[in-house]
């Protein structure tokens, strides 16, 4: 974090853009201010974007006045800026090439216990302020000519960002009680950031849990991926199940909190391995799916969890059966239900294969199979699997992870060799069928899976003439022949 003087703030904003906004409001005598996350981010040295600018009077009409100043071009006789106007909402957007202002009236809210949704009256800058989620958000840089870069922060965010701090401007539980997403809003700006959430704020969003189910699915969706995305997503979960947001969003993950213990033997915190996975797998990958893979990896151990006297407690099948979670829960949190959610399905299905590969003699069978069911998202499974291996047992850690080296080059060895053209069988189930008289039906599947079967076990060449001889052969275990007709 840099403190800047009003001096210094003015020079930094001293660009045509801002300068321009400044001209359209002094000539309209409208007050107006740059506010929110862009005045927050100069402070805290981050790039940013977005421009949100509240005007005391009327957003729009400085909005309008803006693209007066800035013309047309000669050429082209259109406006060289952009103006969208949500007379709905009171705001107007103003565009330039890459570069978006959000203008808007200075306001004061008021709210229905039953909705998100405010009642707007005009108000002063005061007022504005007044009603901004977090005392960082709330500070304001004047753009008129006369205060150009004078700062107006009521609440003391500047300190609250020395201290790295996420509070709330007025009495924390009505900010979350008025708009319940200020909760998800507060965990995510303490994750991008790494900002501690200050404790009678934290303890008002504990109180007031249960209010985040009049927020829709689609807005709690955006925080959590912007959370997913954060350097270090774990600390977001970690808050959202200490408040108990996450059991009321995500009650699967959430389950995973508890150690059980029984005749002396404890498993693992599970969800504070899932943590330790994501935050691994976050170290070498940015695709928020193979994060939210990481993430669900481990979510059908509480169905799966079972004690066994000889063993302890064991989860078998955790990855089959949670793998079958994954659709409901990202049909719930209105996550995308197509090749997004089918991705992070097969890396839950399939996170514990390249485990059981390592911990045995690494066969070339054994990695043809994973290679034929993972395809091409073969490496993003394997950083996964990587990821997951927490033991704090260096040893069994080190054996685990130079397996998989194995496991990796094996994989490179035989996508080298084209495997993957390789391991369908040149006979197919059209074939199959017109040979033995059949419609689609159990038998063709069981012929197609044993020949399938026959190519990865590296038994038969994947080649017409041997598929063809170990084909009839089992048909005929089967009681089938080429005279064989279904029976009507």
């Amino acid at each position: 974090m840099k403190l800047y003087s009003d001096a210094a703030l003015a020079k930094i904003l001293d660009k045509p853009i801002f300068r321009q906004i400044s001209a359209s409001a002094d000539e309209l005598g409208l007050e107006c201010y740059v506010v929110g996350g862009f005045v927050r981010d100069i402070f805290l040295e981050r790039p940013s974007n977005d421009i949100d600018v509240v005007v005391v009077g009327s957003g729009i009409e400085v909005a309008r006045q803006l693209q007066k100043n800035l013309g047309k071009n000669p050429k082209t006789g259109r406006w060289r800026a952009h103006l969208s106007v949500f007379r709905n909402f009171g705001t107007a957007q103003v565009k330039m090439g890459n570069m978006e202002v959000e203008f808007v009236g200075a306001r004061k809210e008021s709210y229905s216990h039953d909705s998100r949704k405010p009642i707007v009256e005009d108000g002063t800058l005061e007022d504005d302020q007044n009603r901004r989620d977090f005392t960082i958000n709330a500070m304001a840089i004047c753009l008129n000519n006369a205060r150009f870069g004078e700062l107006v922060d009521p609440f003391d965010g500047i300190a609250d960002m020395e201290d790295r701090i996420i509070a709330t401007p007025l009495d924390p539980e009505i900010t979350f009680s008025d708009d319940p997403l200020r909760m998800m809003r507060c965990i995510r700006f303490a994750t991008q950031l790494n900002f501690q959430i200050e404790d009678d704020t934290f303890e008002a969003l504990e109180r007031m849990v249960d209010r985040i189910k009049i927020v829709s699915g689609e807005r709690i969706e955006v925080e959590l991926n912007k959370i997913m995305m954060a350097p270090h997503p774990s600390i977001g979960f970690e808050y959202l199940q200490r408040s108990g947001l996450l059991q009321r969003m995500l009650p699967e993950l959430s389950a995973l909190d508890i150690v059980e213990k029984k005749e002396g033997r404890a498993h693992k915190n599970n969800f504070h391995h899932t943590m330790e996975v994501l935050e691994n797998v976050c170290q070498h990958s940015d695709n928020l799916w193979l994060r939210w893979g990481a993430l669900l990896h481990d979510i059908g151990k509480t169905r799966a969890k079972r004690w066994e006297p000889k063993a302890g407690w064991t989860f078998h099948n955790h990855d089959y059966l949670g793998g079958k979670m994954v659709p409901e829960i990202f049909r719930r949190l209105k996550l995308p239900m197509g090749s997004e959610m089918r991705f992070v399905q097969k890396m839950v299905e399939l996170h514990m294969r390249p485990i059981a590969i390592a911990d045995e003699i690494v066969t070339d069978s054994a990695v043809r199979r994973l290679l034929n069911d993972a395809g091409d998202d073969i490496n993003d499974l394997m950083t996964l699997c990587e990821a997951d291996i927490t033991s704090k047992n260096e040893v069994r850690k080190q054996m685990f992870l130079e397996n998989f080296r194995m496991v990796r080059e094996k994989l490179t060895d035989l996508q080298e060799k084209d495997y993957k053209r390789l391991l369908q069988p040149v006979i197919d189930g059209n074939e199959i069928m017109e040979m033995f008289h059949l419609k689609p039906s159990r038998e063709v599947g069981t012929l197609k899976q044993y020949l399938k079967d026959a190519v990865l076990d590296n038994r038969v060449e994947n080649e017409r003439e041997p598929l063809m001889r170990l084909l009839m052969e089992r048909a005929n275990a089967m009681g089938l022949s080429t005279e064989h007709q279904e029976q009507q």
